[in-house]
């Protein structure tokens, strides 16, 4: 039989961090070794896309990108972290953010406006990645020529794909990446 020991974890607290408490305890922590392989694959990944820039002589890491190395990394069996979501995501979201400053500008509110929509056209193509709506911000607030971006942005993109499986095949043990693929 299970006893809920949520009152128990929670006492002391004032009501209303009662309330936001949740019932769930947190996570265990990761072995340290797993700790150490996902950051070491991550600034690897990243450092690569340093690379590739500075040969290109043209920004390929940005901030959406690192964001996306952390989910890829560090919980690889995420519905997040699969390649779909991953690739597809920041490309959707590209599309939604060229749309956006098209159509209305490249205004702050135009970056929120159309960060939310890109939310939603994730969701309806079955693509979930958090860090890709930050694309379609990036693309409104610095008009980056899509002639150049489109295809850094993909293979930034595909590089941490194949990083994460390289990474998660080096590691006996580790979760199997990608979980699928489409």
């Amino acid at each position: 039989m299970s006893v809920d020991t949520s009152t128990e974890r929670t006492a002391g607290r004032p009501p209303a961090l009662r309330t936001l408490a949740g019932r769930a305890p947190a996570p265990v922590a990761p072995a340290r070794a797993t700790a150490l392989v996902s950051g070491g694959v991550a600034a690897a990944a990243l450092l690569a896309l340093v690379g590739i820039g500075a040969l290109l002589r043209e920004p390929v890491l940005i901030p959406p990108i690192a964001a996306s190395a952390a989910i890829v990394y560090g919980v690889p069996a995420l519905p997040l972290a699969q390649p779909r979501s991953v690739v597809a995501g920041h490309l959707l979201c590209a599309a939604v953010g060229y749309l956006a400053l098209a159509l209305l500008g490249g205004a702050p509110w135009v970056a929120a406006l159309g960060a939310g929509v890109a939310v939603g056209v994730m969701t309806l193509a079955r693509t979930p990645h958090s860090p890709a709506a930050a694309t379609t911000v990036v693309v409104v607030l610095q008009s980056p020529d899509p002639r150049w971006f489109l295809p850094l942005l993909t293979g930034a993109a595909v590089v941490l794909v194949l990083a994460g499986m390289a990474a998660s095949r080096a590691r006996p043990g580790a979760v199997r990446y990608p979980v699928y693929w489409w």
